[in-house]
């Protein structure tokens, strides 16, 4: 399965605003002629075949044995991976002579797309592996290649298709953990699963997925589905389904989404009879899980024992490729295109995100569908993926303040259900996720998590990225985390004391939550109760952008 990442960004990135990162970069005269010397002579040793620039092995675009074998294949690819190598040291010294780092992420972000862009495997003449596809089928491949590009310019605005997404379908062999939706308003509806064990834990788990996204990124297909796991480990699991947001939404904010993740808490503790729940917030559905916590806490309210996170930032002073979306340029063509529609439209977002990974997002699927005629491949994440959804403007205009200039970690910069946001006020045990391969929330920023909350702070790092890290489930043979003792100021000093586990981090969540999930009792043998009584099966009808009646 192809890395993925996304499903964190809420702001779009003008092309200026990028482009004038790397050209900050690369726009410094005595930087600039180092490297072009630097270059010419790499250039002129591969010209005479004794430079030894070879591509990494895990580079999937050159694995073709001409690369290796034929003379000019192996010169082209030398000098393509040598002038990508000088543009990236350009920016490495711009960074190191003290650029903003918001700057030096997006000139990062732009030499990314710069460079997979221009690499020769993304011609029919510069692909060896392409050319020997179109001879051995006699041109069929070029003619279904033709085919692919045809239909993804008319149907996809000229993006190649990353997936098949008529192999899936919600409801039928996605999201299909059994369950009910017990509540439903204006903008969420409440998802209850049922029982698979005899017995449940009495404490309930509600689950605060992403605004951005459909929910069941957490419900795959069987066997990869979160939901699954933690019905299966006896827990009584709640998941919040956010509605798709049209023009007339324009208005829903902080207010809005924290007040339905209030109510949930509440339907959950009536539906079970517990006078709390535990919480558990992925990505930024943790942004929105921390401003409702401190709201809680300022009115001395207990409703919540304890909360996990899994890849969030609430930190935002610090290096992310999120900065190339987050400056003052970009922000501000995007907010013009939300005030304009009321939204940041899902098929925006859907090519910003593969943006960020153009190799595996973008040229991947140009090359294999293009190029060489072949069918999209059937990928049930792709095809969440491809599911987007919108970002209300109102919504957009203040993760873009957050972003922008920090305000989380500034006690009262800003306000949410009245009580203004003090992470220091937080004082219940939290269980921190981060993941070593994520560079969209970089590791090191989740774990500011357990500094800037007061109460007892469990850390865990996932090998993988950042969606990869999510589904996870135990038995991947390359899955792996680490464990250490509490956690305290310096990030470096907690991983290089941290012990390394093979398999899953579900597998030390759960016994986590377990423990602060109260004693176990009968499952229920219905759903909902009298007063929230199940409305329709799951996985709902938000999630299908259908509207009930």
């Amino acid at each position: 399965m192809l890395p993925l990442e996304g499903a964190e960004v809420v702001a779009l990135p003008s092309a200026g605003g990028v482009v004038g990162g790397l050209v900050g970069a690369m726009a410094r005269p005595g930087a600039l002629a180092r490297e072009t010397v630097h270059l010419g002579r790499e250039v002129v040793s591969i010209l005479r075949g004794t430079d030894r620039l070879a591509p990494s092995a895990q580079d999937k675009r050159f694995t073709d044995p001409a690369w290796r074998e034929n003379p000019a294949y192996r010169r082209l690819g030398q000098a393509y991976l040598a002038w990508g190598s000088s543009l990236a040291r350009l920016v490495d010294r711009y960074e190191a002579e003290g650029a903003d780092w918001r700057d030096v992420e997006r000139a990062r972000f732009a030499l990314g797309a710069l460079t997979s862009g221009m690499a020769p495997t993304n011609t029919l003449l510069g692909n060896p592996a392409a050319l020997r596809r179109a001879i051995d089928t006699g041109g069929r491949s070029i003619v279904r290649g033709m085919g692919h590009l045809v239909e993804d310019l008319r149907h996809n605005r000229g993006m190649p298709a990353q997936t098949d997404r008529s192999a899936f379908a919600v409801g039928r062999n996605l999201a299909v953990t059994r369950g009910a939706v017990v509540y439903r308003d204006d903008v969420i509806e409440l998802l209850q699963y049922r029982p698979t064990t005899e017995r449940v834990r009495q404490r309930p788990l509600v689950i605060v997925p992403p605004p951005i996204g459909r929910f069941y990124f957490l419900d795959l297909a069987r066997g990869r589905s979160f939901v699954e796991y933690a019905v299966g480990q006896g827990l009584q699991v709640f998941m919040i389904s956010w509605r798709n947001p049209a023009r007339k939404q324009a208005g829903w904010n902080l207010d809005t989404y924290a007040e339905r993740i209030r109510r949930a808490i509440g339907v959950a503790r009536e539906v079970t009879g517990s006078p709390d729940v535990n919480t558990l917030g992925f990505c930024a559905g943790g942004i929105l899980m921390t401003t409702v916590l401190n709201h809680l806490a300022a009115i001395a309210d207990r409703s919540v024992h304890s909360a996990a996170y899994a890849v969030t930032l609430l930190d935002f002073d610090g290096p992310a490729p999120m900065a190339a979306f987050s400056g003052r340029r970009p922000l501000g063509a995007s907010r013009r295109v939300s005030r304009t529609r009321g939204v940041i439209p899902a098929r925006s977002m859907e090519s910003a995100f593969s943006w960020m990974r153009p190799d595996d997002l973008v040229f991947h699927s140009l090359v294999h569908q293009w190029l060489m005629g072949e069918d999209p491949p059937a990928s049930d994440l792709l095809a969440w993926h491809a599911d987007g959804t919108n970002l209300p403007t109102a919504l957009h205009d203040q993760f873009r303040q957050i972003f922008r200039d920090n305000t989380l970690v500034r006690p009262g910069a800003v306000t949410v259900l009245g009580s203004p946001v003090d992470l220091g006020e937080i004082t219940l045990p939290t269980f921190v996720l981060g993941a070593a391969a994520d560079h969209l929330t970089p590791w090191t920023g989740c774990y500011r998590i357990t500094q800037l909350l007061s109460g007892p702070g469990t850390f865990v790092l996932s090998s993988d990225g950042h969606l990869q890290s999510l589904i996870n489930p135990p038995g991947n043979p390359k899955a792996s985390y680490w464990t250490g003792g509490p956690p305290g100021p310096d990030p470096q000093d907690w991983r290089t004391a941290a012990e390394w586990h093979a398999g899953s981090w579900w597998e030390c969540w759960a016994p986590w939550t377990i423990e602060r999930s109260r004693a176990e009792v009968p499952a229920p043998a219905e759903l909902g109760s009298a007063v929230h009584p199940p409305l329709e099966p799951a996985p709902g009808s938000y999630v299908l952008d259908r509207q009930p009646a």
